[in-house]
């Protein structure tokens, strides 16, 4: 089965569905959501969509990394 990934969906619900979501977000550089207490506060109102624009990301190679890990994003 495809593993799916809304960019406008809560880090936290991500994660909880897919752990490696935290991994994967971790390579790219978002390093705070891995400290402790993060994904319980801000994972719970922060978006793959809005950390990207936060760190300045480009979008497309963020959806890279995750579709080579076999997600399929979804806008």
């Amino acid at each position: 089965m495809e593993k799916m990934l809304k960019l406008d969906e809560p880090i936290f619900q991500l994660v909880g569905r897919h752990p490696e979501v935290m991994d994967i977000m971790v390579d790219l550089g978002f390093r705070d959501i891995s400290k402790p207490g993060m994904l319980q506060t801000a994972g719970r109102f922060m978006t793959l969509s809005k950390g990207i624009k936060l760190k300045k990301m480009d979008p497309d190679t963020v959806k890279l990394a995750f579709e080579q890990r076999g997600f399929k994003v979804l806008e």
